[in-house]
This record gives structure tokens, C-alpha cells and sequence, in this order.
């Protein structure tokens, strides 16, 4: 067995908060032939290989060990109380080859009386293993003050992914992270650079940003971070904080991996001067296609290859995170940049942003979105129409709600328990859709009349994106594209639109169903599909799943902690 603890690539250290740690070799891959110019290639296995029916069976496990706790940090040179893992924002980046068992050890030290924790695999599907999805109040209880939790999961997918607490507002205190799992390739590179987080931040935490949220709808934001760092410019002009930067030989290819990790913000990715090749989605390997901009939404991912290449432009380069405002709002959404250097080059950069933008909160074009691995929709079976609403509760605060339902969980009362305990009716407030049926496609058709955009993320699945567009679904005049759709699990619901997905029932358990922006999947926007109900308690490991439940009722209750929130 192999034991592996990793660090997270470019990731600041709470404890030094205006240190930038070093980047690291990622560990070298088990599989041989896959280098820079073969990277299509993984030993027995390529890029042809359906990885979704077939992974390599490696033998080998990468264990980690994650402490949650609290500190204080200055991301952009401004202090302030965060949440990290291991003492690092974001945490420790997970590294696994293609076919790895992960396992993940967890302990929650954080000594505030309300927070529980949970950690979800964002994207890994979880195939037969519902109960390591990390979900509080679905998956399993919150994970209590002084308590641990193991989480084991097998990596039959490849690329780049992210780890984030799946309890309250958590995540965006601090308590997240990367996953690379090594594999093939659609195109060659020569160097892989590893993760790259896009943040919306604020001065102020964002459970204290939560009660205006609640109030009075979404705030507006200081700032924002690349990878876990930025500068501040305060009333007086003083400068704090640093840039993230990267130094670069000239005609060499590099491999980024970003992530949206966003509470509430749709960012315009790009390297002024620079073509970037997209070779993946989420975890899901495309056709490579060339873009200026990357449009990614809150919980997406993008796999892209930036080659240096402009030497007689410049030798340093901005990188621009611009968060849309036709979405969300930031008080310093021009100055959310990292510098991209030439081999030497300390040189301020002096390069402008492509005219071509334009503000927008919308996916890439669907035509570029081209899945490597082809799939098929076949015999769809209709799960409904999902209209999404917004309304106040009766202490006049805001909820959201898919067709008139806003969801509300019980911590101590997670759905695999219920299930466990043969509960065969659940409560309105739970969310539920039931799918008895094994290996069949369904699809579901989301829309909202409301001009705010959301990206709609599914657990346990890559779903097909079947249609998406403005105004009002309607089947007869509205063509799904069923053959080889873009495949992901995250896509955008655009505002006063639709989206129509569809997904294969070949995973039981209990999934949820979401919008990424935080303060919505708080205030009770998404569902949960119970997925070949009848199969899904022999998959329980009761007594780990009762233990953990039975220490956070115990906390619970001595702590008095009180629910506000729609417990996921």
C-alpha cells in the first residue's frame, strides 16, 4: 500500500497569511507512456478507452489526512477569521492515478459551538459508494467538534476536480481543495502546472455576509483570489497583499486546472495574448477547441493547455479573473489578476484584455463542449418540469424553491438513514424524486422566469446538457440534441431560460441536486433523486453512518445548536 500525503500546489498558508508556498512536482504517475508529446496514451490504456464502463485496476491507495480548524489569514494582505485545512487555503490538493482507491481521514477541530462539517468529492461519481458522497443531512450527519470521519472512494475517472465542505456556507470560510487524477489526455503538453482556484472574497465571513443575504438578496463582494492570493487597495492607497504569478519558458505548453470555487461569482477567465486550449470539462475529456476566454460558472471546471508563445509581444503577461456582472456584483472586479512571466521577467505587465469580451453569465458555446467519449440519450423517460421560484418564509426571509418545494433537511436524520430504516414516505420539505427503474435515461427540464442565472451541479453523475437556452421551454419547437451532447456536472441555467439534462440510472443512492451559488443552496434551492431505492441499504455501512450520527446528535443537543439553513 502506498501512503501518500500531498500539499496543495501555490496554496497560502493561514498560519504565515502573506506567504506564497512553492509550486510542486506533482508525483510522478504509475502508468509509463504518457508524456509530453504522447500524452493520449496511460500504459494498457489511452484516451480511447471508455473510462466510463472501464478503469485500470492499479492496487495502490493515496491516504490523507485532513485537520479542519480555525485562524485567521490575509489573502489579499487584509486579515481576517477563515476555516483551513491543514492550515492551508485553499487545502491540500489530493493526488491519485487513474484506477487509485483514495482514502481521506478527517477531523473536525474546529472549536466554534455551530459547526459540524462534511466533505464532498465535487464531480466523483461515487459508483455504488453513495454514502462517501460527503453530504450532510443526505449522505450522513454533520461530523461534530472533536470527531473524525474516513471517506473511500476509487478514482474511475481522470482529470481535474475539487473537495469542499458540503455543510452550510463552509466552503467559502476556507475548507476546500484540489483533486488531480492522473490519466490520458486529448492533447499533448509539457508541463502540467496543476490547479488553479478563481475566488470571490470578502472582508467580512460569509456567514455574516449570510444574514444580508437572507434579508435582503445577494451582497456585493470585496474582491476575489487566483489561487488563494491577490492584492488590496485600501482609502488611503496603501497596497497589501501579493500576486499570484508563474514563470513560464518560452515555447513551452502548460497545462492549467481551474476551478470556479465562487460562493456567488461567474468569472471571464484569461492570459492576455495567449490562445488557450480546452481539452476537458469538468471530468469529462473533449475534443480540444481554442478560445481567448474561458465563461466559468460557479463549481465548473476547465482543463486548458496555455502555450508561451508571445515573447515578441512581451515577456509578462496579466492572468484576469473578471467576475460578470450581469450576475453578481465586486467592488474590485478589474483587479482580480495574476502575472504570468516570461523565464526571468519580474516586469510589470502592461497588456490589455481582449476587446472581444462581453459581460455574460453563460456556458461555453455547446458546440465546442464535445465529449472525446461519445454517449447517446436512448428511451428518455420525462421526470418533470423544475420551475424555480423565490419567495420569503415566514420570518420574511428569502427561499428558494424548485416547483413551490424550498428544501429543508434534519442534520440528525440523513436520507441513507431514513432509507436504512425502510422509511418509504418522506416529508415535502425533503425534495425527493424517486427512480426505481435501473439503467434507464431521464431527463428533467429546469427554467426560471427570473433574469439571475444558476449553475445546476448533480451528484453521483455527468449529465447530458440536452437543451439550454432563453425564454420558455417548449417541447415542440425546442430540439434536444441527443446524440454525443456536451457531458458534465455542473452547467448553467440561464436567466429567464432553461436547461434540460438527462442522466443514465446506473448509480443507487441518494443524489442532490443543486445550484452552486452558496447562499442559494442554503435558502432550500435543490432536490435529491433517490436512485433504485430498493438497492441502496444493502450499499450502507450502518455502523459507521449510525456512529457518526449518534456523536452529532450528542453535540448537538449539548451545544444547543440550532438549524437555519436548509441543512446541506
Amino acid at each position: 500500500m502506498l501512503s501518500l500525503v500531498a500539499f496543495s500546489l501555490f496554496g497560502l498558508s493561514a498560519a504565515f497569511p502573506s506567504l506564497l508556498s512553492e509550486p510542486q512536482l506533482l508525483p510522478r504517475a504509475t502508468c509509463s507512456g504518457n508524456t509530453a508529446d504522447t500524452r493520449s496514451e496511460w500504459c494498457d490504456y489511452s484516451i480511447d478507452t471508455d473510462y466510463t464502463s472501464e478503469a485500470p485496476d492499479t492496487g495502490v491507495t493515496r491516504e490523507y489526512w485532513f485537520e479542519l480548524t480555525e485562524t485567521t489569514a490575509a489573502p489579499d494582505g487584509v486579515e481576517r477569521y477563515v476555516q483551513a485545512i491543514n492550515g492551508s487555503i485553499p487545502g491540500p490538493t489530493i493526488f491519485a492515478d487513474w484506477g487509485d482507491t483514495v482514502v481521506v481521514h478527517v477531523t473536525n477541530a474546529i472549536s466554534s459551538s455551530t459547526n459540524g462539517t462534511s466533505i464532498h468529492f465535487h464531480g466523483i461519481r461515487q459508483n455504488y459508494t453513495n454514502q462517501e458522497d460527503g453530504v450532510s443531512s443526505i449522505t450522513q450527519c454533520p461530523t461534530p467538534p472533536g470527531s473524525s470521519i474516513t471517506y473511500t472512494w476509487r478514482a474511475v475517472q481522470y482529470g481535474s476536480t475539487w473537495y469542499h465542505s458540503h455543510w452550510a456556507l463552509q466552503a467559502w470560510e476556507g475548507v476546500f481543495g484540489g483533486i488531480i487524477i492522473n490519466g490520458p489526455a486529448t492533447s499533448d503538453y509539457d508541463e502540467d502546472l496543476g490547479m488553479l482556484f478563481l475566488n470571490d472574497w470578502d472582508h467580512s465571513t460569509v456567514d455574516e455576509l449570510y444574514i444580508d443575504a437572507e434579508s435582503s438578496g445577494p451582497p456585493t463582494l470585496d474582491t476575489g483570489l487566483i489561487n488563494g492570493t491577490n492584492i488590496w487597495t485600501d482609502d488611503d492607497d496603501n497596497v497589501t497583499g501579493y500576486r499570484f504569478n508563474v514563470s513560464l519558458t518560452e515555447d513551452s505548453s502548460y497545462r492549467l486546472r481551474l476551478v470556479n470555487a465562487a460562493v456567488d461569482s461567474h468569472f471571464k477567465f484569461m492570459v492576455d495574448n495567449h490562445t488557450l486550449t480546452v481539452i476537458a470539462t469538468d471530468l469529462v475529456p473533449i475534443e480540444p477547441f481554442t478560445t481567448d476566454i474561458i465563461s466559468i460558472g460557479m463549481g465548473q471546471r476547465y482543463d486548458v493547455i496555455i502555450t508561451a508563445n508571445q515573447a515578441a509581444v512581451a515577456d509578462s503577461f496579466w492572468i484576469r479573473a473578471i467576475p460578470q456582472s450581469a450576475c453578481s456584483e465586486n467592488d474590485n472586479a478589474d483587479n482580480i489578476k495574476g502575472i504570468v512571466y516570461y523565464g526571468s521577467s519580474t516586469t510589470t505587465p502592461t497588456t490589455s484584455r481582449t476587446s472581444s469580451y462581453v459581460e455574460s453569465c453563460e456556458d461555453m458555446d455547446v458546440s465546442d463542449l464535445v465529449p472525446y467519449i461519445s454517449k447517446t440519450a436512448t428511451s428518455i423517460q420525462d421526470t418533470g418540469s423544475e420551475g424555480v421560484t423565490v419567495g420569503f418564509n415566514d420570518e420574511d426571509l428569502f427561499r428558494w424553491y424548485l416547483n413551490s418545494t424550498t428544501m429543508v433537511l434534519e442534520w440528525s436524520d440523513p436520507t441513507l438513514l431514513q432509507i436504512y430504516d425502510n422509511t418509504s414516505t418522506f416529508d415535502t420539505s425533503d425534495a425527493v424524486i424517486k427512480l426505481p427503474n435501473a439503467d434507464e435515461w431521464v431527463y428533467m427540464v429546469i427554467e426560471t422566469t427570473f433574469s439571475v442565472p444558476h449553475p445546476i451541479h448533480l451528484h453521483g453523475h455527468d449529465y447530458l446538457v440536452l437543451a439550454q437556452g432563453s425564454g420558455t421551454y417548449n417541447s415542440s419547437t425546442v430540439t434536444l440534441n441527443l446524440d454525443n451532447p456536451p457531458r458534465r456536472d455542473t452547467a448553467m441555467l440561464p436567466g429567464n431560460g432553461y436547461l434540460v439534462i438527462a442522466f443514465q440510472t446506473d448509480n443507487p443512492g441518494a443524489w442532490i441536486m443543486h445550484c452552486h451559488i452558496g447562499w442559494h443552496t442554503s435558502e432550500g434551492f435543490a432536490l435529491q433523486f433517490i436512485e433504485r431505492e430498493s438497492e441502496i441499504s444493502a450499499l450502507i455501512d450502518y455502523d459507521t453512518l449510525s456512529d457518526n450520527c449518534d456523536a452529532w446528535s450528542t453535540y448537538q443537543s449539548s451545544e444547543s445548536v440550532v438549524q437555519d439553513d436548509s441543512g446541506v
